[in-house]
């Protein structure tokens, strides 16, 4: 028998034995942060796994299988022209306007199908964070020059922090370059617009799905928001189109998917998630018992679902029994957060741009959060170092950027992060 081993199984049992007979369970903070792991991981379940992370997994799915990856190495690869390698990342971000986990199964996508390091953390980078509504909620509630620095600090960030990835990597890079095979002209099935259109569909959906109500019950916004579900079928609709005519999928089974859908939004029309689940279940199964390309998209999308939803799932249980729902407590006193982040120290920009890192935000609660710790007396650098570093990562965010790119890289676009918010935070602070 081998006691070495033994001994090391027994002291996992010790370890285990002594953490459950310790357990401080009836100590109320310890209660409430398991309370609020469970709340934030069932709000998350309930808000962005179906209408954020599911349309994003088809369209990272879509990209493996139907982008070529000669597409990819040309515009994003380590050997693509730079300008148009990083322009191209950081546009497509701000198009998709997603939060720190939905970019996550499209940032996967397109780093498997060999995009430059570089270019693809600038995407990663940008997608969250150059959020045009946010931006625009940002300026009106916590002041133009705070919007202002907001929108000018992400679009800076998101390419230096690219360039950065690179040229700490560049052998890597370089080497990952002059190995790729050359990659031969591919017979397309559609042309390069029938493709955009397709993957335009697919965005639509996304975005407009998850579009947020704003606070004005007037306005551009507000109007967008009110008809936001009639402009998401919309896409719907047209992605059911595109399959029938350019993926040659029988008319009757996208019909057979809509029909229950169709129904379910106008039985429960205060309930419209009921009817997007529906269409799910409709396009998952049809792609996924077609004979031909379809069902390797189909198995591309649930392929990146394994992946990442259970890293996602596990790190928002973490990050609610921690730091708690907005307004509430977990382990982490509130209290500390508030008197860590006061004045423009580099100890309190440091402070919120790690806090930030490691809290988990939905799109656009940073700035109702931001505005109660403001309140609280919080500094106008801290806040911008944690609206930098806040809605573009996040504990469950970190889980899966380590699955896709290591460690070691993970650590190091963590900390540039970090360190440019706190730098951006110090500078906003002096000045303001």
């Amino acid at each position: 028998m081998d006691w070495k081993k033994e001994y090391k199984k027994l002291g996992v049992i010790l370890a285990v034995f002594l953490g459950c007979y310790f357990l401080p369970i009836g100590i109320e903070r310890f209660d409430n942060a398991i309370v609020e792991s469970l709340a934030l991981v069932k709000w998350y379940a309930r808000e962005h796994v179906v209408l954020c992370l599911v349309p994003a997994f088809f369209i990272a799915g879509a990209i493996s299988v139907f982008v070529s990856e000669a597409s990819v190495m040309k515009y994003l690869g380590a050997k693509a022209n730079k300008f148009l390698a990083y322009g191209v990342a950081s546009v497509s971000g701000t198009i998709l306007a997603v939060c720190s986990c939905t970019v996550l199964p499209l940032f996967a996508g397109i780093y498997k199908m060999g995009a430059g390091l570089g270019p693809a953390t600038t995407f990663l980078y940008s997608g969250p964070a150059i959020n045009v509504l946010a931006i625009v909620l940002t300026a009106r509630i916590l002041g133009v020059e705070m919007g202002i620095a907001r929108a000018v600090g992400a679009i800076i960030f998101s390419i230096v922090i690219g360039l950065l990835m690179h040229f700490i990597y560049r052998k890597e890079e370089i080497a990952k370059a002059n190995n790729a095979p050359a990659m031969p002209v591919e017979k397309q099935q559609r042309n390069l617009l029938q493709n955009g259109i397709y993957f335009a569909s697919m965005v639509g959906i996304l975005v407009f799905a998850n579009w947020g109500k704003p606070q004005e019950s007037s306005g551009i916004w507000a109007s967008v928001y009110s008809a936001k579900w009639i402009v998401t079928s919309g896409f719907g609709l047209a992605l059911g189109v595109i399959l029938i005519s350019w993926f040659k999928i029988k008319w009757y089974k996208i019909l057979i998917a809509a029909i229950p859908t169709a129904g379910l939004a106008f039985m429960f029309p205060e309930r419209p998630i009921i009817a997007f689940i529906a269409g799910i279940i409709g396009i998952s199964a049809i792609t996924s018992t077609e004979k031909n390309e379809t069902q390797d998209w189909f198995a591309a999308s649930w392929g990146f679902a394994k992946q990442i939803l259970p890293l996602l799932l596990f790190g928002v249980i973490i990050a609610g029994a921690l730091l708690g729902r907005p307004g509430e407590e977990g382990l982490i006193p509130s209290g500390w957060v508030e008197k860590a982040v006061g004045g423009n120290s580099l100890w309190a920009n440091l402070f919120a741009s790690v806090a930030g890192a490691f809290m988990y935000f939905a799109t656009l609660t940073e700035v109702p959060i931001l505005q109660g710790l403001i309140g609280a007396g919080m500094g106008k650098g801290p806040a911008l170092a944690l609206l930098l570093a806040g809605p573009a990562l996040s504990l469950p965010n970190m889980l899966v950027i380590r699955s896709v790119m290591g460690t070691q890289k993970t650590i190091v676009f963590v900390s540039l992060v970090i360190v440019m918010a706190t730098v951006s935070g110090i500078a906003f602070g002096s000045i303001f």
